[in-house]
């Protein structure tokens, strides 16, 4: 296999370059951390809680100004008499594709999200609350999924590391468990709102981002595929010279379609799918579909090296047979959702 035959791949991760800025002054970290508590707390209390996003009256950016700069101010106050660690210059400053990418999916899924809650009749105070979930389990889940799921040995022996994401290493699986523990929790605290509602509505969202997320797995050369001969091979520079699959791209065409096809199906039952029907839907075809790519990928658990099915497989298929139970037992075609 001739590397130059092949697409060659070796963009890099770092999106641009700030340097470092050096500060005025130095800036007590505990003191931001208080800020950012008290901004969140005190822009809470001028929006209205119950209004509809079509109402909601937002703040005067004034308001919003000064609250941010008196938080700012008042936590460095404080802690100019309490101790706390310091910074006296940022960066250098490099946001990664990958990180423009993963936000990027959750800015999207906001408005997607929106869309359906607005069509619904839900309030925007119960899809703020829906956000913070969801991101919170997402970040969560990815972590204690690669951490048990992938290399549990590794991390018994090193704790520290488990909080380590900034060194990568998320789980797609244990997002999913996350993700579904999350919106269990939140429709205990939302009323006349059913599980199965929600999550036909939220695994839209996640088919768009896990597209999003696989395109910055490529960007960062990672979870790379088995060597091939195929002609759509590609060279991964900064890993070896060596063609091989692009599976992260596989796996983002794969959930671009089932975006596609999802948001069709909601469209054509007039944003009232039977319930069941789309949750179903997204666990058969998305893990179902990592199941056979799975065999173009290398394996990503060393200890799982002998196996016949690798780890990601094993994960899918208690996933791909709730989705079958959901779409042949549970939904009910002909009737439609609230």
């Amino acid at each position: 296999m001739q590397p130059n035959n092949y697409f060659i791949w070796d963009g890099d991760p770092i999106a641009f370059s700030l340097g470092t800025i050096d500060l005025p002054f130095p800036l007590a970290i505990w003191g931001i951390v208080l800020a950012v508590v008290v901004f969140f707390w005190g822009f809470s209390k001028m929006v209205p809680e119950s209004s509809k996003y079509e109402e909601t009256k937002e703040p005067p950016a004034w308001k919003v100004l000064l609250l941010g700069l008196g938080a700012l101010i008042g936590g460095q106050l404080i802690f100019l008499i309490l101790p706390s660690p310091t910074i006296d210059q940022i960066g250098p400053i490099e946001p990664r594709w990958y990180g423009f990418l993963f936000m990027g999916s959750f800015v999207v899924g906001f408005f997607l999200m929106r869309q359906m809650y607005i069509a619904a009749g839900r309030t925007m105070e119960e899809l703020d609350k829906l956000l913070l979930y969801v991101l919170i389990a997402t970040v969560v889940g990815a972590r204690l999924g690669h951490v048990i799921f992938y290399d549990l040995g590794y991390y018994l022996r090193n704790p520290s590391q488990i909080i380590a994401i900034w060194r990568g290493g998320l789980a797609s699986h244990g997002a999913a468990i996350g993700i579904i523990l999350a919106m269990y929790l939140y429709v205990k605290k939302v009323p006349k709102m059913s599980f199965l509602w929600l999550a036909d509505r939220v695994v839209i969202v996640v088919a768009f981002a896990g597209a999003m997320i696989r395109t910055g797995n490529f960007m960062n050369s990672e979870i790379i595929g088995k060597p091939t001969e195929l002609p759509w091979a590609v060279v991964f520079e900064k890993v070896d010279m060596i063609p091989r699959h692009p599976t992260m791209l596989y796996e983002a065409i794969l959930c671009l379609v089932i975006f596609a096809l999802l948001w069709i199906i909601y469209k054509r039952y007039e944003q009232q799918p039977p319930e069941g029907s789309i949750f179903g839907l997204f666990l058969m075809l998305l893990f179902g579909g990592r199941f056979f790519l799975e065999f173009t990928k290398v394996n990503q658990a060393a200890f799982a090296g002998e196996w016949t099915i690798n780890m990601g497989q094993w994960l899918s298929i208690p996933l791909v047979a709730i989705g079958v139970w959901l779409v042949w037992k549970k939904v009910n075609w002909k009737k439609k959702g609230n």
